[in-house]
C-alpha cells in the first residue's frame, strides 16, 4: 500500500461534493463496485475541482434552449431560401450546431477539464459526427462519393494524384547541400511539430522511437501500393528518423519532464488583484491542471498488458496509413482542407483517447475503455474499410506476403522495444514506488497526520479520532477528520 495519507473527497456527476465512504467492514464486492465506478469516472467523466468562477460551470440549460430556439426561428423566417445549394449548406450547419449543443448537455467530459469540460464534450460530439459520416459514406457507390466531394469543393474535379505528377527516390546517389536543404519545407516543419505532439501524448521514449522506426518500415512494405512512400535512404534515415522524428520526440519529452516536475497549485482568479496576474491566470487556464507520470510497462506486466501495447501500435500505424490512402484513393492533395483538417481533428481526439486507453491498460480497476477511445477505434477501422471498398483496384495489387512480413516485423520490433523498456526499468529505474503513481487530481489537500502502522488496528497521532476511508485510488488509504467528542 502507498505510505502517503491524503484527505480525499469522492464525487459523482449527479451529486457533486458528496463523500462516498466505505467502512472497514465493507465486503470486497462493495469495494470493487466503488472502485469500478470511480476509476471509470476518472477517465470518462472527470470533474472540475476548485471552481473559482461558478458562472462558467453552471448548467444554463434553459438559457441555452431559449437561445437555440430563437436563433433557429430567426434563420428559418428571415433568410432567402431561393438557392437550393445554400439551403442544404445552412441546414447541415444548423444540424451540426444543434448536435453539438446536445453534446454539451449530454455527453461526458472525458479525462480532461481544461480549458473547460464543454470544449471536450464538443470534441467528442464532432468525433461522433465523423463516425456517423463514415458509416454513411460506406453505403454509397463511387459515383455518389465523387459527386459529394465535388459538391463540397468543385475544384476537386481537377485534382490529380501526387504520385501521377511527381517522382520519388530519383538519383539517390546524388547528395548535395542544395538538395538536402530543399527538403526543409513546411511539411518538414509539420513533421517535426507533429512528433513533438505525439511525444506529449505517449510520454515514453521507447514507444515513440518504436513507432518512428516501425513507420519507416511500414512505408517500405506499402511502397508497392503508394509510390510516394519511396524515399532515398538518407532522406528516410537522416532527415526523417533522426532529425524530424528524433528532434520532435526530444522536444516533446523535454516538455513532459518539465511539466512532471512542476508543483500545481491553482489560485482563484478572484484572489489575484493585479490585471497582469488575472490575464496570466486566464492564459494558464489553457494549460494542463495536472500532469500524470506515464509508465506503459513495468517488470511485472502481464501478457495481456503487453498485447494491449502491441494493439496500440497497430491502431497507431493504421491511423497513419489512412492519412495517405484517403488522399490517394479519393484524390485530393496534401495541402487541401480535407487533408489537414482531418489530421488536426485526429490529433485533437487522440489526446483523450490515449489517456483513456492508458488507464484501461494499466489500471486493473478500470474494466472498460472510455467512450472517446471506443469512437476513435471505430473511426480508424471505418476509414480503413472505406479505403478498401473504394480502392479495390489499388488493393488488388497488394502483395499478401508484404503485409504478413509487415505484421511480423511490427510485432518483433514492438516486443523487442518492450523488453528493453522493462529491462531498463528493472535495472536503472527508481527502486522505490513513485508517489506520482498515487496522485490524482481529485484530492483537495494532504492530511495533517500519518498512520503509525497498517497491520490490524490503526494507531492515530495527536489523539484525534479519525475514520478510515478506503478511496480505492491505486490502493491508497486516506483519512477524514472527525470532530472531537
Amino acid at each position: 500500500p502507498c505510505m502517503e495519507v491524503r484527505l480525499k473527497t469522492i464525487t459523482t456527476p449527479r451529486d457533486k461534493g458528496k463523500t462516498h465512504e466505505l467502512p472497514l467492514w465493507a465486503t470486497p464486492t462493495e469495494r470493487d463496485d466503488v472502485n469500478y465506478r470511480m476509476h471509470f469516472r476518472m477517465i470518462n467523466e472527470q470533474q472540475v475541482e476548485d471552481i473559482t468562477i461558478e458562472f462558467f460551470y453552471r448548467p444554463h440549460t434553459i438559457t441555452l434552449l431559449t437561445c437555440t430556439l430563437l436563433s433557429l426561428m430567426y434563420f428559418a423566417f428571415t433568410r432567402d431560401d431561393g438557392n437550393p445549394d445554400s439551403n442544404i449548406w445552412v441546414g447541415l450547419i444548423l444540424v451540426i450546431s444543434f448536435f453539438l449543443v446536445i453534446s454539451v448537455l449530454a455527453f461526458p467530459n472525458g479525462p480532461f477539464t481544461r480549458p473547460h469540460p464543454a470544449i471536450w464534450r464538443i470534441v467528442f460530439g464532432l468525433s461522433v459526427l465523423y463516425f456517423l459520416f463514415l458509416v454513411f459514406i460506406i453505403f454509397l457507390n463511387w459515383q455518389q462519393v465523387k459527386q459529394l466531394m465535388f459538391w463540397l469543393d468543385p475544384n476537386l474535379r481537377y485534382a490529380k494524384r501526387e504520385a501521377d505528377i511527381m517522382e520519388y527516390a530519383v538519383n539517390c546517389h546524388v547528395i548535395t547541400w542544395e538538395r538536402i536543404l530543399s527538403h526543409f519545407d513546411i511539411f518538414a516543419f509539420s513533421h517535426f511539430w507533429g512528433w513533438g505532439m505525439k511525444a506529449l501524448l505517449i510520454r515514453s521514449y521507447g514507444l515513440c522511437w518504436t513507432i518512428s522506426i516501425t513507420w519507416e518500415l511500414t512505408e517500405l512494405f506499402f511502397m508497392h501500393l503508394l509510390p510516394n512512400f519511396a524515399e532515398c535512404w538518407w532522406d528516410q534515415v537522416i532527415l526523417d528518423i533522426l532529425l524530424c522524428n528524433g528532434g520532435g520526440i526530444w522536444l516533446g519529452m523535454t516538455v513532459c519532464r518539465f511539466l512532471e516536475m512542476r508543483t500545481y497549485h491553482w489560485a482563484s482568479i478572484k484572489a489575484i488583484h493585479t490585471t497582469t496576474g488575472k490575464i496570466k491566470r486566464a492564459v494558464l487556464q489553457f494549460t494542463p491542471a495536472s500532469w500524470t507520470y506515464v509508465r506503459w510497462l513495468d517488470p511485472k506486466s502481464s501478457l495481456q498488458r503487453v498485447m494491449g501495447v502491441y494493439l496500440f501500435m497497430i491502431i497507431w500505424q493504421l491511423t497513419e496509413l489512412n492519412t495517405f490512402f484517403l488522399k490517394h484513393i479519393f484524390v485530393f492533395p496534401a495541402s487541401h482542407a480535407l487533408s489537414w483538417c482531418r489530421i488536426l481533428f485526429i490529433g485533437i481526439i487522440t489526446a483523450p483517447t490515449v489517456r483513456q486507453y492508458y488507464a484501461y491498460l494499466t489500471d486493473t480497476q478500470c474494466k472498460r475503455v472510455g467512450t472517446q477511445c471506443w469512437v476513435f477505434g471505430a473511426i480508424a477501422f471505418l476509414e480503413a474499410l472505406a479505403c478498401i471498398k473504394f480502392g479495390q483496384d489499388l488493393f488488388s495489387k497488394t502483395q499478401i506476403l508484404y503485409v504478413i512480413l509487415w505484421l511480423l516485423c511490427l510485432a518483433f520490433i514492438t516486443f523487442l522495444c518492450l523488453y528493453v523498456m522493462v529491462w531498463y526499468a528493472e535495472n536503472y529505474g527508481p527502486r522505490e514506488k513513485s508517489l506520482s503513481e498515487c496522485e490524482d487530481s481529485n484530492y483537495t489537500e494532504y492530511a495533517d497526520h500519518i498512520f503509525e502502522g497498517f497491520k490490524g488496528t490503526v494507531t492515530l497521532i495527536h489523539h484525534i479520532k479519525r475514520r478510515i476511508k478506503y478511496t480505492s485510488v491505486f490502493n491508497c488509504y486516506t483519512v477524514k477528520d472527525w470532530p472531537l467528542e
